[in-house]
């Protein structure tokens, strides 16, 4: 049976902090979470005035892009065509198919996800890309 590598803490920690002052110098108080390669949460760190759903918005939003291997925003372009699997995936705890969600990809092996919640998508994902690129990962 193959192992299944998966972020460690110390690279979950960094990114989180990274993402979150990313965002506080555009000025949006922002949540960004990591999670390991099977999903479950690595890091989580909320800056001061997020919204509070960001929490778990952001936690979706990694566990989705974990769970695909794809940027959150690219599990809806898979499902769009069809409106049962569309309808069934998004009804689904823990799925967001919206930006902030990209994979964790060292050295082309998928290791886990970071979400980032709070600000626009494009901001969520410029927060998460800044912080992908902090730990050696491939940007999206």
């Amino acid at each position: 049976m193959a192992t299944i590598r998966s972020v460690g803490h110390d690279l979950a920690a960094k990114a989180v902090q990274v993402a979150v002052a990313k965002g506080g110098e555009a000025g949006c108080p922002l949540v960004a979470a990591v999670v390991g390669a099977t999903g479950e949460l690595v890091a989580l760190l909320r800056a001061t005035g997020a919204p509070f759903p960001s929490s778990q918005i952001a936690q979706d939003k990694a566990y989705t892009a974990a769970s695909f291997k794809v940027p959150s925003p690219d599990v809806y372009k898979m499902v769009a065509g069809n409106p049962a699997l569309s309808g069934g995936i998004a009804a689904k705890p823990g799925i967001a198919m919206f930006g902030g969600g990209l994979p964790i990809a060292i050295a082309g092996e998928i290791v886990g996800a970071i979400g980032v919640s709070g600000g626009t998508e494009e901001l969520d994902t410029q927060c998460a890309n800044a912080a992908l690129i902090s730990i050696g990962a491939t940007e999206y």
